[in-house]
C-alpha cells in the first residue's frame, strides 16, 4: 500500500509541475489537501480527475526554448485573375503544368457565359497545389502568353508558433498517456480501471487531433494553392449583332466559295486523268464502227436503187 501511494503521489507532483502558471499561482483546494489516512480509492478518484487537464496545462508551460528548434514554417498562397483567348485551353495548360510540377488540382469549373456584345464564350476556374519552392515559377507560367492580368495576390501567414506549440501539447499529452497507462497497471479494482480507461480514450483523441492539425500545416506549408479565375477575352470574340453575326455570315461564305472552287477543280482533275481517257479508249472504235455501218447501208441503199 506504502509503495502504492508513493507512486501515485510521485505522478500528482509531476501533474502539478507541469501546470500552467494561472495553476500555480492558485491555492490547492482544502479538499485536495494530502495526509497519510487517504485510502486506495480516493487516491485514484484524484489522480484519475486530473488527468484530462494536463494536456492543457503541459501546453501552457511549454519551454519556450523550442520554438527556436523549429524551423520556420509559412504558407503560401496566390490568386489570379487573367484574360485569355480561349480558357478552356488555358485550364488544359495549367492542369498540365501542375502534375508536371508534382503537384495536383484542387479543382476545376468550365463553363458558358454570355459576353456584353452578345456572343457565347466560356469561362473557367481552377484551383491548383504545387511545391512552395516552385510558386514563382508557376505563376511566371500562368502569366505567359496571357491577353490580361487584372488581379494577382500572393499571401503567406506564418505558423511556426501555432506548430510549436501544437508539438508542446503533442509531448505533454504522450506524457499524460504514458502516466495513465502506468495508473492503469498499479489498480485492481474494477472501477479504478475504468476511470483511467476512460481518460486514456480521451487523452489519446486529442492526441490524434493534434496530429491531424500539425500533418495540415505541413502539407499547407510544403504545397502553395493557386486560385485562377479565367475569363475570355472579348476583344477576341466574334462582332455580334441582335444574334446576327457578319462575321460568322462571311466566314461562311468563303467557306461556299472554297467549297466550290475545290468540286470544280475535283471535276476538272476527274476529266483530265478519268473521264477522257475513257472516251479515248471507248468512243473512237465505237465512233469507227457507226461510221463504217452507216457506209454500209448508204451502199446498200445505192445497189437496191440502181437494180430498180
Amino acid at each position: 500500500m506504502k509503495k502504492h501511494t508513493l507512486i501515485v503521489l510521485s505522478l500528482l507532483a509531476l501533474l502539478i509541475s507541469a501546470c500552467s502558471p494561472r495553476f500555480a499561482s492558485q491555492e490547492m483546494p482544502a479538499s485536495a489537501e494530502y495526509d497519510t489516512s487517504y485510502s486506495e480509492e480516493v487516491v485514484y478518484e484524484v489522480e484519475v480527475s486530473g488527468a484530462p487537464g494536463v494536456p492543457e496545462a503541459g501546453f501552457i508551460a511549454a519551454d519556450s526554448t523550442s520554438a527556436t528548434s523549429v524551423e520556420r514554417m509559412v504558407i503560401k498562397n496566390a490568386s489570379l485573375s487573367i484574360v485569355v483567348t480561349d480558357p478552356a485551353i488555358t485550364m488544359d495548360e495549367i492542369i498540365s503544368m501542375a502534375e508536371s510540377m508534382g503537384g495536383f488540382v484542387v479543382s476545376s469549373n468550365l463553363w458558358q457565359t454570355i459576353l456584353g456584345s452578345g456572343a457565347i464564350v466560356d469561362q473557367a476556374s481552377i484551383t491548383i497545389r504545387v511545391p512552395a519552392e516552385r510558386l514563382d515559377e508557376a505563376l511566371t507560367q500562368i502569366k505567359a502568353g496571357v491577353s490580361e492580368v487584372r488581379s494577382e495576390n500572393i499571401s503567406g501567414e506564418d505558423v511556426t508558433s501555432q506548430y510549436t506549440d501544437l508539438q508542446s501539447r503533442l509531448r505533454n499529452l504522450e506524457a499524460a498517456e504514458t502516466q495513465l497507462m502506468e495508473i492503469m497497471e498499479q489498480a485492481h479494482k474494477t472501477e479504478d480501471v475504468l476511470q483511467v480507461y476512460n481518460n486514456l480514450v480521451s487523452v489519446r483523441e486529442q492526441i490524434e487531433v493534434i496530429k491531424g492539425q500539425m500533418l495540415y500545416y505541413e502539407q499547407a506549408a510544403a504545397l502553395s494553392a493557386i486560385s485562377v479565375d479565367i475569363i475570355a477575352d472579348e476583344a477576341d470574340q466574334p462582332l455580334q449583332i441582335g444574334g446576327w453575326q457578319p462575321v460568322g455570315v462571311a466566314k461562311d461564305a468563303v467557306e461556299a466559295l472554297i467549297n466550290f472552287l475545290k468540286g470544280f477543280v475535283n471535276f476538272i482533275i476527274w476529266l483530265v486523268i478519268f473521264i477522257l481517257p475513257v472516251i479515248v479508249v471507248i468512243g473512237v472504235p465505237v465512233a469507227f464502227l457507226w461510221r463504217g455501218f452507216r457506209n454500209w447501208r448508204r451502199k446498200r441503199k445505192e445497189k437496191k436503187q440502181a437494180k430498180e
